[in-house]
């Protein structure tokens, strides 16, 4: 399995971004696909998740109305559309994936540990 993140970069305050995890040996289908984010001296906490199969959504509060996931399943990939960013946003961002019944929501998911990561891309917000 692998996952594979992209679209991170340098933004001012107020920007826009959209990251994209590509996966690779795993079908989406089955899995729930989430967004955490490590930002300096903070600890790792999630952002955002999807589900695989009925497209359900979570957004941690700090985020909500600013972000949206979505996903594309021919393509395999999850992506995270960020407006409006704020240099709290700045972190390494990595998307993960944990298999899931059709029973669970995104936001259950969120409470199960991810089974795959990708290496993280790079979101900086300058004021």
């Amino acid at each position: 399995v692998q996952l594979v993140e992209s679209g991170g970069g340098l933004v001012q305050s107020g920007g826009s971004l959209r990251l994209s995890c590509a996966a690779s040996g795993i079908t989406l289908d089955h899995y729930a696909i989430a967004w955490f984010r490590q930002g300096p001296g903070k600890e790792r906490e999630g952002v955002s998740c999807i589900s695989g199969y009925d497209g359900s959504t979570y957004y941690t509060d700090s985020v909500e109305g600013r972000f949206t996931i979505s996903r594309d399943n021919a393509k395999n990939t999850v992506y995270l559309q960020m407006n409006s960013l704020k240099p709290e946003d700045t972190a390494v961002y990595s998307c993960a994936v944990v298999r899931i019944s059709p029973y669970y929501s995104a936001s259950e998911a969120m409470m199960l540990s991810f089974d795959f990561w990708g290496q993280g891309t790079q979101v900086t917000v300058s004021s």
